[in-house]
């Protein structure tokens, strides 16, 4: 289960990596507080969002149960194809002045897949507390990085980073749904 949670956090990640390395190309983080503020505004979203998905879920569990991983192949495979199909998008975003409301946005818009995968991890009872910290803190360093060296990496490691996390997603469900199946 350790090593589901660790690939789920890295996939997981690649949207706050992939925003955070357009901070970098548009030259908004060019020291290293503004980096790890963003690396931390990213990652707490991040680690925050998939509890709720798991309180959420874990309230109807009783009702899910014998769906459950049709529920997370769904999702994983949902949030996987929708980043691969974003990571088509060939224009690097411009994020503007790096204002607290504006990370707060972003934040909020990289971390909506981790709520769909607490829904997941909740009916898989996966351990949420590790999951979050699991997820904050790849999301943490992944998005700090991402930031610091943004500018030298350019827009075409930001659509791979995207792809990549998609691909991740999609084979964790696929996984999952024949673990279910099959044995």
């Amino acid at each position: 289960m350790t090593s589901l949670i660790l690939t789920t956090a890295l996939a997981l990640s690649m949207d706050a990596f992939a925003v955070a390395v357009s901070c970098g190309v548009s030259k908004r983080a060019r020291d290293t507080f503004t980096q790890a503020k963003i690396g931390a505004y990213f990652g707490i979203f991040q680690a925050l969002m998939p509890v709720l998905g798991w309180i959420l879920a874990s309230r109807f569990s009783e009702y899910i149960r014998s769906y459950d991983h049709w529920i997370a192949f769904i999702l994983l495979g949902f949030i996987g194809i929708k980043m691969i199909r974003e990571s088509r998008d060939n224009t690097c975003e411009d994020v503007g002045d790096l204002t607290t409301k504006h990370l707060v946005t972003l934040a909020i818009a990289t971390s909506i897949d981790a709520l769909a995968a607490g829904i997941s991890f909740a009916v898989l009872d996966t351990n949420i507390f590790l999951a979050a910290v699991a997820i904050g803190l790849i999301t943490f360093m992944l998005s700090f990085l991402g930031a610091k060296f943004g500018e030298k990496l350019g827009c075409q490691f930001q659509q791979g980073a995207e792809v990549f996390g998609g691909v991740i997603l999609v084979a964790i469900g696929t996984k999952i749904l024949i673990e279910h199946l099959f044995f």
